[in-house]
């Protein structure tokens, strides 16, 4: 491992969007052959931004040509926006368009925050659906078996930003209502830090120009980004960059 990355990072270098999101893909995809009884429940938190429709494509592609069952793999958001789920805002939107529709993942594997519900109906139900299907952990929260993640400018994994602290420390509950997110819209619901500290894996796509900065923070010892803070809950965390630091 690299000089600067800490114990808890495995970090993983590519050259391109496109080969990060395809080796990401190649991972998981694995993941799911590999399972001992294809229908056991396999609970995913599905990423938002610019790298999530490379992925999707991919998935879909390696699925498709490998024939891995998809029985019984349950689909989260690690972030919704307040938005209907046909806006160009949602989250929900491309993943129905470009992963789930076309590989006709049945309802009742699809999770979906309801971003255009009252904010508080939309977290208590979120919170429940992922408590019915997910094991649950010693202290009662939901082990979500892996949560893909984006890393924005400032750092920021799902709808956790710098400007939430310390309240979203603080929070004990699987979801989390949103309401002064600096990037617009600023009403969100997101999986909490807490989750993402019980969940078994969490794999970071940190992709794109700009962001070289809140990585570099991020993997301080001394960081106090978001995705620095979530480093520093879990025992392991995997990102996977294109980003030269």
């Amino acid at each position: 491992m690299s000089t600067g990355v800490p114990d808890r990072v495995e970090l993983l270098r590519f050259s391109s969007a496109e080969e990060l999101a395809a080796a990401v893909a190649a991972r998981w995809v694995e993941t799911l052959a590999r399972r001992v009884d294809p229908a056991e429940n396999h609970t995913v938190a599905l990423p938002g931004g610019r790298i999530a429709a490379g992925f999707f494509a991919k998935v879909v592609s390696l699925i498709r040509e490998r024939q891995v069952s998809i029985a019984g793999v349950h689909f989260f958001w690690g972030d919704e926006r307040c938005v209907p789920p046909d806006s160009a805002e949602s989250n929900f939107a491309p993943a129905l368009a470009g992963l789930l529709s076309p590989l006709n993942v049945a309802p009742d594997q699809i999770h979906r925050i309801r971003g255009e519900a009252d904010p508080v109906f939309a977290l208590a139900e979120a919170d429940a659906e992922l408590c019915r299907v997910a094991s649950l952990n010693a202290d009662g929260m939901p082990v979500l078996d892996l949560v893909l993640l984006g890393m924005g400018e400032d750092g920021h994994v799902a709808s956790l930003f710098p400007n939430a602290f310390p309240r979203a420390v603080a929070a004990r509950v699987p979801f989390m209502h949103v309401t002064d997110s600096p990037k617009p819209p600023p009403g969100r619901i997101s999986l909490s830090y807490a989750a993402l500290a019980a969940a078994r894996e969490v794999w970071v796509l940190a992709s794109g120009k700009g962001k070289e900065a809140a990585l570099r923070a991020s993997l301080s010892s001394a960081g106090t980004t978001p995705l620095a803070r979530v480093i520093g809950s879990r025992l392991t965390t995997r990102i996977f960059t294109d980003i030269v630091i």
